[in-house]
């Protein structure tokens, strides 16, 4: 099936119908008189009690149903759903094995270690694996790429990461389980757990046969967390992944638990200014030859930055680091700066960095260009240059994406598992699905539930874990499917 029957099989029609619900943004009042209008952003919530067609469906009511009796499509995702709970056992117990390996991102031997354990397991399922080594120049360990090719059907990608923000360094190191449903650990929920999610949902399909028939790629990023640059590289393989994939499937924690999913995330590009003015004696600033200093001009910067940004949906600006004075050290990579000066001395350079998180590109062109131009309108006797680096590529709510949900929907529904709505993207990061959004239908969130991702306090409900695994299974499954005209 090509991705224009896939797009078929996923009714447009019923894209029409969805009721759009409006999200408040972020209590971010105001802008200036010179903004550019921002974009309406239009937030799609799937039909509620839609009829489906196609596809054999799981009856409402889930494995525990009598279809279970029946024949074809349905007894097959009844076998499916079944295995998961088969399997959950083991699959909280390999969670509990790579959370004990440290895979911080500059932990390359980590990394891979996650990596060839995730190998073993996937290699069994009869996927042809590869691990793909990152050059020297992006100083991060790789990323492991597995796939199997059962017919002529639709390709759907997987999307995890082995990596975490906990470094060798971290305190924070081991796994504890804390209550029969909740365990606590480096990277349980963000998103080892996903990653266990994406396994156990395969291993389900391959114990009922159906693997074998479908065309999956299943993509670990080593370097999620901290990217690695250039992107060119770093997500090269990534890239070519959705190229030829009719849908991705991303299997971070859904920040709004069991019910959601993520049609639409934020883009993220960092920014760095540098402003220089005029050293001298301060009891001379202001004249007409040392004018206002850089201090002045940063401040002057960021205040005009706030005025004009702010208050736009979907927009949010950030200045993280601020290092000003007579003498400025600065260094990008470690996010490290350093600075001298005087009280009675006009420093002469500041450097602050930030980032920028947008929802579409055309959002982002214009925030780029107000902001050149503001830090274009210098104060007398000082310069200023701002320099941008993109990281993830914002992942607009596209019909395809939301599409995608309404499938997701029918899914959780016939699963007896209840409705699925989209996350506002005001309150998700960026990750990796973002860079497969732009090539292929993409849906984000679908990994475990979880708090406190990136503290010492991250946990995993880990009853999450065969919930999401059956309806990935499911999902899977029937996206693979050939069913056509």
């Amino acid at each position: 099936m090509s991705r224009r029957a896939l797009a078929l099989m996923l009714p447009i029609a019923a894209l029409v119908s969805l009721a759009c619900a409006s999200t408040p943004a972020p209590d971010v009042a105001g802008g200036g008189a010179s903004s550019p209008a921002p974009a309406v952003i239009e937030r799609a919530v799937p039909p509620v009690g839609q009829e489906t067609v196609g596809v054999g469906r799981v009856p409402a009511g889930g494995h525990g149903s009598t279809a279970g009796t029946e024949s074809g499509p349905v007894a097959l995702e009844l076998e499916i759903t079944a295995t998961v709970d088969r399997l959950a056992p083991a699959a909280i117990d390999f969670l509990e094995t790579i959370v004990e390996v440290n895979s911080g991102t500059m932990n390359p031997e980590g990394v891979r270690e996650v990596g060839r354990l995730f190998e073993t397991e996937l290699a069994a399922l009869g996927m042809q694996t590869r691990w793909i080594e990152m050059p020297s120049e992006v100083n991060r360990a790789g990323h492991l790429f597995a796939e199997v090719r059962g017919g002529d059907g639709p390709t759907v990608l997987l999307i995890g990461h082995l990596d975490t923000v906990f470094e060798p360094d971290s305190p924070f190191q081991d796994w504890e389980r804390l209550d029969t449903d909740l365990a606590r650990g480096p990277g349980v929920s963000d998103m080892k757990g996903g990653d266990a999610v994406i396994l156990l949902a395969l291993q389900a399909l391959h114990s009922a046969g159906r693997l074998d028939d479908l065309n999956v790629i299943v993509a670990l990023l080593g370097d999620e967390e901290e990217t690695g640059t250039p992107l060119t590289i770093s997500r090269q393989h990534l890239v070519e992944a959705a190229g030829r994939s009719d849908a991705a499937l991303g299997f971070e924690g859904g920040v709004g638990g069991l019910q959601s999913a993520t049609v639409a995330r934020r883009g993220f590009t960092d920014w760095r200014l540098t402003v220089r003015g005029e050293q001298g004696h301060s009891s001379v600033i202001f004249n007409d030859r040392y004018g206002a200093g850089a201090a002045f001009e940063a401040a002057r910067i960021l205040t005009a930055l706030y005025d004009r940004l702010r208050g736009e949906d979907d927009l949010t600006f950030g200045a993280g680091i601020l290092v000003g004075g007579t003498s400025v050290a600065y260094d990008g990579e470690s996010n490290r700066g350093s600075a001298f000066g005087k009280t009675n001395v006009i420093p002469s350079e500041a450097v602050i960095a930030g980032d920028l998180r947008t929802l579409t590109h055309d959002q982002l062109a214009r925030a780029k260009e107000s902001m050149r131009q503001i830090v274009s309108e210098n104060l007398p006797r000082t310069s200023a240059e701002i320099e941008f680096r993109d990281s993830y590529p914002p992942m607009a709510p596209e019909p395809r994406n939301l599409e995608l949900l309404q499938e997701l929907d029918r899914v959780s529904r016939d699963l007896g598992m209840g409705p699925i709505t989209p996350v506002d993207p005001g309150k998700r990061g960026a990750a990796d699905i973002s860079f497969a959004a732009q090539y292929t239908a993409a849906l984000g969130g679908l990994g475990v539930v979880g708090k406190g991702a990136h503290t010492p306090e991250e946990t995993v409900d880990l009853s999450s874990i065969p919930v999401m695994a059956k309806r990935a299974a499911i999902l899977i499954s029937r996206l693979g499917s050939t069913n056509s005209d």
